[in-house]
């Protein structure tokens, strides 16, 4: 059997593969070349690839023993899941073990925005620190605020959950409330979560977090009508998907003062970034590295490998997001 993988992994788990199958490894440090990917799919029996490769209904026409495509990312936007399903594929991914860590970043996106802790570093080091002055970097409070999340998933419940050591309101948008997770959070952690629309969050919050999948409804979910529905002394931070937020929106709102700060790990046409974003000094902006601890990119890696052996296999993935409509086929 041949596999193909598109990047080389944390931890060296591409080479647990190559004792039983013949490998095909694009080594170099950037995404795969669209044509070497295409030509290279056509005879393989599994395929790992990133959230940064496109495997659309094009490249899965020309893969015609492929098994298992499986993911190294919890989102799988990057995927035409419906095609691979009525192909047979089975598409995994890697949940869960980049919770915490995804959580982490969102705090220090708050804290850095909030606090001008980027530009303030920079000014030390440019030489430009006289000595303490009153009115040198304000900024705003995030203990005793009011913490907005849109999207209570994993990511968004272990966000949640560290607001209440800053003392904070949290109140959240998804899709359909969630009463169970409110009552956990009540019983677990002695915290009140409460479900808000859309508008009304947007309004009440002090600090808000993007930490919902990307999907037909997300798709620019937040807009420039949103986001003057924001107080002017409020953050957003998206650690999600880009395309969320519509980018040129977030520039003009960013502006004008219509919100006082920003923090992004992702962007809407990632990696490209939106130059008018990098002439501001009011967000700050991260390469994607959400879930970037060596603990967790090399757990994720496992779990990636793990995912493809066992359909390679014929047995049940760790996860999947498509095998109980396929599972007939590998019984």
């Amino acid at each position: 059997m041949k596999v193909l993988i598109t990047r080389k992994l944390p931890g060296d788990y591409h080479k647990l593969l190559q004792n039983n199958y013949e490998v095909i490894l694009w080594d170099k440090d950037e995404v795969i070349a669209r044509e070497f990917l295409i030509e290279n799919i056509k005879d393989v029996d599994g395929l790992l690839c990133l959230l940064t490769d496109k495997i659309d209904k094009e490249v899965i026409d020309k893969a015609k023993r492929l098994k298992v495509i499986s993911n190294y990312a919890v989102g799988f936007d990057n995927i035409d899941v419906e095609y691979a399903t009525l192909k047979g594929i089975v598409v995994t991914n890697t949940p869960g073990v980049l919770t915490e860590t995804s959580a982490d970043l969102v705090w220090a996106l708050i804290l850095a925005a909030r606090r001008h802790i980027i530009s303030a570093d920079k000014f030390l080091r440019d030489g430009k620190f006289k000595g303490w002055d009153p009115n040198l970097f304000l900024g705003y409070d995030v203990h005793s605020k009011t913490l907005g999340i849109i999207g209570l998933g994993r990511i968004g419940q272990a966000v949640a959950k560290r607001a209440k050591g800053f003392n904070m309101k949290v109140i959240y948008y998804n899709r359909t409330p969630k009463p169970d997770i409110e009552e956990y959070f009540l019983k677990e952690y002695n915290m009140k979560l409460e479900y808000k629309s859309l508008d009304d969050l947007l309004r009440e919050s002090d600090i808000v977090s993007i930490n919902t999948p990307l999907n037909n409804e997300t798709y620019h979910l937040i807009t420039y009508e949103k986001l003057k529905l924001m107080k002017n002394t409020a953050t957003i931070i998206n650690t999600a998907r880009g395309p969320v937020i519509k980018e040129d929106d977030l520039v003009k709102a960013l502006k004008e003062g219509l919100i006082f700060s920003a923090g992004l790990d992702v962007f809407e046409f990632e990696p490209k970034v939106n130059e008018e974003l990098l002439k501001l000094d009011n967000v700050v902006l991260l390469p994607h590295i959400g879930s970037a601890s060596f603990e967790t990119r090399e757990k994720m890696a496992e779990i990636a490998v793990n995912n493809l052996l066992l359909v390679l296999q014929n047995k049940e993935p760790l996860y999947s997001v498509n095998y109980n409509q396929l599972k007939n086929i590998y019984s």
